[in-house]
């Protein structure tokens, strides 16, 4: 998902019941295959990559090997031992106060997840209407403001109507669009144009500027999470110790393909240093219609961008708080305000809390002139707070498999320790970069820089909880089942 487009059939984070499947409706697992590669796979981060030319190759089989595949593993034992999340697993293996920063962190990532994907579709929408508006950090501000509010005022209704636009997002939004951008790609290189990236194998690793100039590749991390929740499904295999390994490189080999080829044909056709962030998606598909007199067709891909990724944010926009809730009532982790539901059983209180948080971020993008270092500044900490829980999700499963080892696995993954070893030190390495300025950037304001993502990561990731646990009263803790609507 890219963690950033969740289709509908995936579990809400931290809910506290896992889905197995009776023997009559097993998976098979190119099927589960299918599934994670619509969870992972986006056009999103082309943009972001592309900047690298033919070494964005490099730049994403790296953390596919050192993140996304200890992720896979790691989590599918735990799903097939333990019901319930994220939460269960880290309370299990540690403590419950740290299953509670667990999922809080899959929630908060959310808060700069959504201003990060509604700048995508701000920019990509302004093609439709007018390119000029794509560097404009008013007009991303307002489209984050609009668009977040109506998306909440959907979801506190309990609309389920919406899902389908989700689980069509990966034909809709990724393939279609991106075979596109491919296929004309290489048509334009094949008239004879020059690539605008170098393409020979001196390119094939980043030049190295220092430390700084690695930053990009943190954001890669994040487009490979979400592993954890496709883990769930291990269960409904047959063979889950040989078919779901077998999953997860499917899976791998497809999103690769997705990321890499995309973002090679944007660095065919559009310079680095005109690339915004942002926008860069369609600045590819306008260059190259361009070419071939089509320009004509920019809005209809823009349109289809636009609708796969709204389609993700209505339908996951209750999701992760759903599952801070439900843990709230039952442990008092929350105050009663925030575990209060509407007339439709919906938590429409952290929903508008959120909401207001996301107004505040959205003042950013007008705020800060660069609207692709806007982008940017909150797809790290988005990131950063998210690794957080991979951190804990690492070490819980080493004390899970060293505490109880004779526990009822489904899945048992190879060379725990070692993947737990090499998931953690890459997820850490990714937290201390990610604080790092990127030299595309330039580095004259590295301490505002730190300052912002720090105060955002920290803040929000780790001072946040750690108030609402040690400020919790008795009385903030509600029933144990399922939530009921408020009449």
């Amino acid at each position: 998902m890219s963690a950033m487009d969740m289709p509908a059939d995936r579990p809400v984070a931290g809910s506290t019941a896992r889905s197995t499947a009776p023997a009559t409706h097993w998976i098979s697992w190119v099927a589960l295959a299918m599934m994670t590669t619509s969870s992972v796979a986006s056009l999103r981060a082309a943009p972001t990559m592309a900047v690298y030319g033919l070494a964005c190759v490099f730049l994403y089989l790296l953390p596919a090997v050192l993140f996304l595949l200890p992720t896979s593993l790691v989590s599918a034992e735990l799903a097939s031992g333990w019901d319930g999340g994220i939460y269960k697993w880290v309370s299990e293996g540690i403590s419950k106060p740290m299953g509670f920063l667990a999922v809080w962190c899959q929630f908060a990532m959310t808060i700069f997840y959504y201003p990060s994907l509604l700048g995508f579709v701000a920019s990509t929408l302004a093609y439709v209407i007018n390119p000029d508006l794509a560097s404009s950090g008013v007009w991303t501000a307002c489209v984050i403001v609009v668009i977040y509010w109506a998306g909440v005022w959907v979801s506190s209704r309990g609309t389920s109507g919406v899902a389908g636009l989700a689980s069509g997002g990966l034909i809709i939004g990724t393939l279609i669009p991106g075979v596109i951008l491919v296929v004309l790609g290489v048509v334009f290189l094949g008239q004879g144009n020059t690539s605008a990236a170098p393409m020979d194998s001196s390119h094939l690793l980043p030049a190295w500027a220092g430390v700084s100039s690695l930053v990009l590749i943190v954001n890669n991390f994040l487009s490979y999470s979400g592993m954890e929740m496709n883990a769930v499904h291990v269960s409904s295999l047959r063979k889950p110790g040989k078919e779901f390994p077998r999953a997860m490189f499917l899976a791998m080999g497809l999103v690769l393909l997705i990321f890499i080829l995309p973002a090679l044909a944007i660095s065919w056709i559009v310079p680095a240093d005109e690339l915004s962030l942002t926008a860069g998606v369609m600045q590819a598909f306008d260059a190259v219609f361009a070419q071939f007199g089509t320009q004509w067709l920019t809005p209809i891909l823009g349109i289809m961008l636009v609708a796969a990724s709204l389609g993700g944010m209505l339908t996951w926009l209750a999701g992760p708080s759903r599952g801070l809730l439900l843990i709230s009532r039952q442990e008092g982790y929350l105050p009663p305000f925030l575990q209060a539901l509407n007339k439709h059983g919906v938590q429409q209180n952290i929903l508008v809390a959120q909401g207001a948080v996301t107004t505040v971020i959205a003042l950013g993008y007008a705020l800060i002139p660069d609207v692709s270092s806007a982008y940017w500044i909150f797809s790290v900490i988005t990131t950063q707070v998210y690794l957080i829980m991979y951190l804990l999700m690492f070490v819980a499963a080493l004390r899970l498999r060293r505490n109880q080892p004779d526990h009822p696995r489904g899945y048992r993954a190879p060379m725990l320790v070692a993947m737990c070893g090499v998931g953690f030190a890459a997820s850490l390495a990714a937290l201390l970069v990610g604080f790092i300025p990127p030299s595309q950037f330039g580095g004259d304001n590295g301490f505002v820089y730190f300052i912002i993502v720090g105060g955002g990561a920290l803040g929000l990731g780790l001072l946040v909880p750690f108030l609402f646990y040690r400020f919790r009263k008795p009385t903030w803790r509600q029933a144990e089942a399922e939530p009921e609507a408020a009449s």
